[in-house]
């Protein structure tokens, strides 16, 4: 992608006309929608503009201490007078869990699949590893200098979104903007620790917890791992204490898929998809009225969770064998 493109051109144009912004993302926000929101946003205010970035849900707990994340409105409704509403990392708005961001002229940037162009300006490149790359993008077309501030939270995303440099989503392009954002001064094993070793005893409980219950089918291929508000209040922890447990299955060598159901309330969960290589769980997200990537992707199921278990074991099994996510 160059920054030549019409699409960036658009973005370019329309950010330079407009003066007060206000930034959003997908609920529930991980590192990709926290670090492409606050960089965009620190470029935007490097060139003298008005931002205010407005999340339904605060950032996970390890992000905290990453520059502007604590500044962030969290919020349900986007009040104000603004120029424009940049969304990223959403393929609709009602994915925001915001109100009123559609009274604006919408700019949608957006690299996962099935976005639905709600935008009045519309940029989807699904061969961004992260849609930090294509902030990165339009911070490069806007001339804006890549800040150590900036560069940081392009980092972060990347960092995070690939699942520390673990998903096929990755390219040539990936790596030289992480070598970009590394001579703009940021300190990868720096960011790396805040991300991954600021957790507390709470977290480390209830990944034990979780983990001690772990299903594995006859294969020994796919892991289900599940938990409920019971398990979370004995451990201590919090909900958001299990960001990335999903993904300690798959450091088993013959463990090649994972499924993690949360429960929200009731029957209802958040079941989010893990695998490895070609195998594609967006499918059978999106099967289930989800999304997502290849390799990492959720929805939101509602039953009983042995059956829903037995439901989404059998359809990571066909997944594994190539066989078409079917409902």
């Amino acid at each position: 992608m160059t920054t030549t493109s019409p699409e960036i051109l658009q973005i370019v144009e329309a950010l330079c006309a407009r003066r007060r912004f206000v930034l959003s993302s997908h609920s529930r926000p991980d590192g990709d929608s926290i670090g492409s929101q606050l960089a965009m946003a620190y470029a935007l205010q490097a060139m003298g503009k008005e931002v205010t970035v407005v999340n339904a849900d605060p950032a996970p707990p390890p992000l905290m201490a990453f520059p502007g994340v604590p500044e962030i409105r969290i919020a349900t409704s986007a009040d104000g007078d603004f120029d424009a509403a940049i969304i990223m990392e959403c393929g609709d708005l009602k994915r925001t869990g915001v109100t009123g961001l559609e009274r604006f002229f919408v700019i949608n940037i957006d690299h996962h699949p099935g976005n639905t162009g709600f935008g009045q300006i519309n940029w989807f490149n699904a061969g961004a590893a992260a849609c930090a790359e294509m902030v990165y993008e339009v911070v490069r077309a806007l001339d804006v200098p890549l800040s150590k501030t900036i560069a940081t939270h392009i980092y972060l995303a990347i960092l995070t979104d690939t699942g520390s440099f673990h998903y096929s989503s990755m390219s040539a392009r990936t790596f030289d903007i992480c070598r970009e954002c590394l001579e703009a001064g940021v300190d990868p094993a720096q960011v790396a620790r805040m991300v991954f070793d600021s957790n507390n005893l709470g977290r480390l409980k209830l990944f034990g917890a979780v983990l001690n219950l772990m299903q594995i089918d006859p294969s020994g291929r796919i892991a289900t791992l599940h938990v409920d508000h019971e398990m979370t209040l004995a451990a201590g922890g919090t909900y958001e204490d299990t960001e990335g447990l999903v993904n300690m299955p798959l450091t088993v060598k013959n463990i090649v898929a994972s499924v993690f159901f949360k429960q929200e309330q009731g029957n209802e969960y958040r079941v989010s998809l893990r695998s490895k290589g070609d195998i594609d769980v967006n499918a059978i997200a999106k099967a289930y009225g989800g999304g997502g990537h290849k390799n990492a992707s959720g929805c939101t199921l509602t039953g009983a969770l042995d059956e829903l278990q037995t439901t989404l074991a059998r359809q990571l099994d066909g997944a594994i064998d190539g066989r078409p996510a079917r409902r």
